[in-house]
């Protein structure tokens, strides 16, 4: 049987027409010769499946379907429309649908919207949002969530959580006719600065006022309904398929990309379901895979874009999520409320949000800067010391969690988007980190960075059409739209808030209200970023451990119960996703020097370090991690002795100890199935040595409100 939506994707083949790029047909011929892997056991495979790929061809192809390669392809579809040419446009997404991965914090700001759709508020009139019956799914779905939480022990339970596990989530408003999932106006906005029990209301910064102009919104929904508006205009979707390597023509122009296999065992070989990926061949590729996307660090790196502009190295943040419901009496729809200050220490950047949405829906968060320096720390952790703050606990207590998440999110801002443009395609959205982190706010830049693109790229098809022409495409127009559009005026006006913190919280406050209340972006300095977030890490016997709280079940969780409501699910018998370059390095560097912090900044208990015999060289890496000796809180997240992120206890790790009393080695186990693509460990590892990369589509995540 063939996996789900690969009926579709063929069907979708055979309604297309011919392509007339001959071009693009002997860059596929040359590109399906490659490896369709680094990974050594897909590797193994790759000469028995590669004669079995179907390729297709497109005039334009977009990898990722958020808000940025959504409004591309909806865009160019537009355009298409307008000036009567009938260019071909697919979208592939590896989440199992559309708004499966998409995660954010999110106050939406409408401002490409209205560009995209300027009628779009008429659609919204007389919508009322979800039903009655969908509301009761989500009372349904937080019963199935509590339940899982009390099976949470087991790594199994908490790591593989079914799909279906958080239908509580509902997905009003998701797709379908009429207008976009914008239910919750802004009504009130709060910031505050923590102490340990208290908090100061500081005024609101003028960047991150939202009352009655912004939305609060799940951006899930919001891609979903995107994708409806995108196939009514004629372009091809494709969830469930994971973008696994680019291909390249004879002249080293993108042409397209190459999605992962269906059915590869651990070891590479084919399971009785194997399927081959697609060979997607495209005249102009967009990459809008979001922060820290594998196929656009590819590209960033093989091209040179961050050394072509000058740009700093890319700074990043993990932004941990839930959504809750709760009790009338602590639900005031619209308010928006921001905090800065504890439980991080003045060192370490981040703060949290408390989003009011409609139906009793709470969504909180709290947001880790990548470049701390002590190895404890836990973002996990952090965010659950937050919700028992007295100004965050009231929020939600008498509530129950809807569903959870997270993801890393890009925070280097102006100074650090690299070039954006290579022969044959562009960076979108939050591949090239268009995130403005003073006003926290991304989808709409992500947007219009998209829309941008995508009339670049009709313009250039346009031309090639007429003149026959099947060189190489180059977007050559893509940065000057960008440059004169509101989305670098806004970027650079605000290039020098996140910087100034790395002198500390209070000094970055200062320096944040000397630009937003003064210089309002006419500063005539720049201020740059330093080394990247793996370097900043300092040993662990200088620093103290952190001392997490025990989950009390009711406002705090371990883990595994955390796990259970984001639905995340892979298959298991499938070749690792979550690769050691070096299998020795987690014990002889990480554990060793840093005390595992990868343990610890995983929000997923993907990465703990399991006592196993010997005192041989090396450690776990690869498919071998999947299959180490377990022991203790495994799934846990556990990073040794007493996991400080699943349950209680000190800070994880034996200070620095490598083997222990009667020849035991603690070594790295790698629950890849856990994984919630959030990306941090291919981000914060210090030796980057870990390498995420796609796992068999439609794995991960499920999300529908998030």
């Amino acid at each position: 049987m063939l996996p789900s939506g690969w009926g579709a994707l063929l069907a979708g083949a055979l309604r297309r027409r011919a392509p007339p790029h001959a071009a693009a047909r002997a860059a596929a011929a040359a590109a399906a010769a490659r490896a369709l892997s680094s990974s050594p056991a897909a590797a193994a495979a790759a000469s028995a499946v590669a004669a079995g790929r179907e390729r297709m061809e497109y005039d334009l192809l977009i990898v990722g379907a958020g808000p940025a390669g959504l409004a591309a392809a909806i865009r160019f579809k537009q355009l298409c429309a307008e000036q009567g040419r009938d260019f071909s446009a697919c979208v592939i997404e590896k989440g199992s649908e559309v708004g499966a991965h998409i995660l954010s914090g999110n106050v939406f700001q409408t401002t490409a919207l209205d560009e995209l759709f300027p009628d779009w508020r008429g659609q919204s009139k007389g919508e009322a949002g979800q039903s009655k019956d969908e509301a009761g799914q989500s009372k349904e779905g937080a019963g199935q969530s509590k339940e899982g939480a009390g099976q949470s022990g087991e790594p199994g339970e908490g790591g593989a959580g079914q799909p279906g596990a958080t239908d509580g989530g509902g997905g009003g408003g998701g797709g379908g006719g009429g207008g976009p999932p914008l239910r919750v106006l802004a009504r009130e906005d709060r910031f505050y600065y923590l102490t340990g029990q208290r908090a100061l209301r500081l005024p609101t910064p003028p960047q991150m006022k939202n009352k009655g102009k912004n939305y609060v919104i799940s951006l899930s929904e919001l891609t979903r309904w995107l994708a409806s508006k995108a196939e009514e205009l004629g372009v091809e979707i494709y969830p469930g398929f994971a973008g696994r390597d680019v291909l390249f023509d004879w002249s080293g122009a993108v042409a397209g990309v190459a999605t992962g296999d269906f059915g590869l065992s651990k070891g590479g070989g084919l399971r009785p379901s194997h399927a081959p990926g697609v060979d997607l061949v495209a005249r102009v590729t967009l990459f809008g895979e979001g922060a820290r996307g594998s196929l656009s660090e590819t590209l960033i790196r093989r091209f040179g874009l961050r050394e072509a502009v000058g740009a700093c190295p890319q700074t990043y943040a993990l932004g941990i999520k839930e959504v809750w419901e709760v009790p009338e009496a602590a639900h005031k729809e619209g308010l928006v409320v921001h905090t800065v200050g504890a439980p991080l220490d003045a060192s370490t950047y981040g703060g949290g949000f408390i989003y009011h949405m409609d139906q009793r829906r709470v969504a909180l968060g709290f947001v880790t800067a990548l470049d701390y320096t002590n190895p404890y720390t836990s973002p996990y952790g952090e965010f659950q010391r937050w919700k028992l703050h007295p100004a965050v606990r009231r929020h939600i207590e008498g509530g129950s969690v809807l569903q959870y998440g997270a993801r890393s999110l890009n925070e280097g801002g102006f100074q650090s988007i690299p070039g954006t443009t290579f022969p044959g395609g562009a960076l979108i959205g939050c591949s090239a980190g268009f995130l403005n982190v003073p006003k926290i706010k991304g989808a709409h830049t992500a947007m219009k960075s998209g829309a941008l693109a995508a009339e670049a790229a009709f313009e250039e098809l346009k031309k090639a059409a007429d003149s026959g022409s099947g060189a190489p495409i180059t977007l050559a127009s893509y940065p000057k739209r960008l440059e004169t559009s509101w989305v670098w005026s806004e970027l650079q006006r605000e290039r020098n808030i996140r910087p100034g913190f790395r002198w500390g919280l209070l000094p970055g406050l200062a320096n944040a209200a000397l630009v937003a209340y003064i210089t309002r972006g006419r500063e005539p300095w720049t201020l740059k970023h330093g080394r990247p977030d793996h370097e900043s890490l300092r040993p662990a016997r200088g620093c103290a451990p952190i001392d997490y709280p025990k989950p009390d079940g009711a406002i705090t969780f371990d883990i595994p119960t955390s796990l259970y409501r984001s639905g995340t699910n892979h298959e298991h018998d499938q070749p690792p996703h979550l690769v050691l370059a070096s299998p020795g390095v987690p014990e002889v560097v990480n554990l060793a020097f840093y005390d595992g912090p990868e343990a610890r900044y995983c929000p997923a208990g993907v990465y703990e370090y399991a006592e196993a015999e010997g005192e041989g060289e090396g450690g776990t890496g690869g498919q071998q991690a999947q299959t180490a000796a377990s022991s203790g809180s495994s799934g846990g997240g556990g990073g040794g002795e007493s996991s400080s992120i699943s349950g209680g206890g000190k800070a994880a790790g034996g200070g620095g100890k490598t083997a222990a009393a009667g020849g035991r080695r603690r070594r790295l186990q790698i629950n890849a199935q856990n994984c919630l693509h959030c990306k941090a460990c291919d981000i914060k590892d210090p030796r980057q040595n870990i390498k995420w990369t796609v796992p068999e589509g439609g794995g991960g995540p499920n999300y529908t409100i998030m």
